[in-house]
């Protein structure tokens, strides 16, 4: 093997690292979220935030990450966005307050959204063979989905030892690696200092999301007055409507839209959002529920979602090493129409037993990591190199978006149901009603009646567990039959099977 080739895969493995940490971030908190809510006396608003401030924010400020990394060089934005992560981590983890804890998950964004469009585009300059790269992409979109499903099991074998401010600690030593590597393995790509980069598309998009997570969240609340999201929802519309005119107007805007018209390019952006959705709210669901009603451990919880990740990683590296001959549609559509048959396996689980869960999990990764592993492949295969940024860019927003949704609709969603569907034994506080975990607080401390109030809180939060997953099912259909179109002339041994000849 030469040295060059030895060095390409060192990157892979570098930038490898840092997809797994930024992926990790996104759900590590999920197991943690009982522990942490309780020692930091986080509100259940609170609790969404620690969680939303990381995607809401990286998802606002990644396109400008990714125009800016075509204007400076992919390999100087890896660098700040390590330096910046690692700070954010050390903040994070020794947060005192909940407050703290939303800002240190913040500014931990703002390192991810330097960092993630980089990993794509060093990847796309560095592999220039179609077949290698189709490869490389496979393992990067196989990392994604690793470190994401990870996330619950790494956080639960740390609560099991350590304080949860461990969970942001173990970012350090994985980003002083990356650091000192770098600098020896990715390759010396100027960027394009005549692009301007343009903060003010930045922050409409971030103005944009926020205000759209907020009318979802509050529109969540029962009895809640619906001003507030009426009038987030029209600031959503209106910064949306600010940010598309602006960029029609910019010689070189954050996201040319034409792009959108490859339908290759389309698709794999729907097929990533679609698939963070699904892994989000089955990871958030899953890690809840078996906590708060079968009485899990927080390792016991995350080891048990982590099926969605032993059964993605062997079918993501096969889809990237044989896209030629399977074909994005069948590897895409097919894919999401698998994790949605076998998503609404894992929902009839709380009846069926566990087995059904686990051999659930197992095949919900295998669709879906097929589907990811050649998303990638579909979205930087069709943007010239020059715009691999971009291309990029667009990828981590829908990677985002589908997160920020499933913790913002599934998490909201699973709130509403078991508050209006709790039926509370007589005598039981009303405080009950306002989440499971209020309800084990007010069993504990009432040892006559507490059986009988958890009992009827364990049911509503199943009915609101099972009917949570069948909307990811639901979603991932809508994926399939989507993508499917879209796709109709990328079937296997296509000769555009992973590009259109829009370079």
């Amino acid at each position: 093997m030469t040295t060059q080739i030895r060095n390409r895969w060192a990157l892979l493995t570098i930038v490898g690292a840092g997809v797994i940490l930024i992926t990790l971030d996104n759900s590590v908190l999920y197991t943690a979220l009982p522990t942490l809510t309780r020692d930091l006396g986080a509100s259940a608003t609170q609790a969404l935030w620690i969680i939303n401030a990381y995607p809401l924010v990286m998802a606002g400020l990644l396109l400008g990450a990714g125009t800016l990394g075509d204007r400076i060089g992919h390999r100087r934005m890896f660098v700040v966005g390590l330096v910046l992560f690692g700070l954010a981590s050390l903040i994070a983890a020794f947060s005192p307050t909940a407050e703290m804890l939303i800002g240190a998950r913040a500014f931990l964004a703002v390192g991810a959204a330097a960092m993630m469009p980089a990993t794509l585009a060093l990847i796309r300059v560095t592999f220039v063979v179609e077949r290698e790269r189709n490869l490389a992409i496979g393992v990067w979109g196989a990392l994604s989905l690793v470190g994401a499903a990870l996330g619950p099991v790494v956080s639960g074998l740390l609560l099991s030892r350590f304080w949860w401010g461990s969970v942001f600690l173990i970012n350090v030593p994985v980003v002083a690696l990356a650091l000192i590597g770098t600098p020896i393995f990715a390759p010396k790509v100027a960027g394009d200092p005549t692009k301007p980069w343009d903060v003010v598309s930045s922050l409409q998009a971030l103005v944009a999301l926020s205000a759209l997570v907020l009318a979802i969240k509050e529109a969540a609340h029962v009895g809640q007055s619906w001003t507030v999201p009426a009038l987030a929802l029209l600031v959503a519309i209106g910064a949306s409507v600010l940010f598309v005119r602006r960029q029609r107007r910019l010689a070189f805007p954050l996201i040319e839209f034409s792009i959108f018209r490859n339908p290759a390019f389309m698709a794999g952006v729907l097929a990533a959002a679609f698939i963070t959705f699904a892994i989000g709210g089955i990871q958030l669901a899953a890690t809840q529920r078996f906590q708060l009603v079968v009485g899990f451990t927080p390792l016991q919880a995350g080891l048990l979602v982590t099926g969605v990740a032993v059964g993605a990683l062997p079918t993501a590296l096969i889809g990237g090493a044989f896209l030629h001959r399977i074909g994005l549609r069948n590897l895409i559509a097919g894919g999401l129409a698998v994790g949605a048959a076998s998503v609404l396996m894992v929902s009839v689980g709380v009846t069926h037993g566990l087995g059904w869960i686990v051999g659930g999990l197992l095949l919900t990764g295998a669709g879906l990591g097929a589907a990811m592993s050649v998303a990638s492949t579909a979205i930087v295969g069709n943007v010239p190199a020059s715009r691999a940024g971009m291309a990029s860019s667009v990828e981590e927003v829908s990677y985002e978006f589908g997160s920020l949704f499933a913790v913002t609709i599934i998490g909201s969603l699973m709130a509403y149901l078991y508050t209006v569907n709790v039926v509370l034994p007589a005598g039981a506080p009303e405080e009950a009603t306002a989440s499971m975990i209020a309800a084990l607080g007010v069993a504990a401390q009432d040892p006559t009646g507490g059986a009988a109030l958890v009992s009827a809180a364990s049911a509503a939060f199943d009915g609101a567990y099972a009917t949570v997953l069948h909307v990811a099912a639901a979603a991932l259909a809508v994926g399939a039959v989507w993508t499917g179109l879209l796709l109709r002339r990328y079937g296997a041994g296509s000769a555009s099977s992973a590009h259109s000849g829009s370079h």
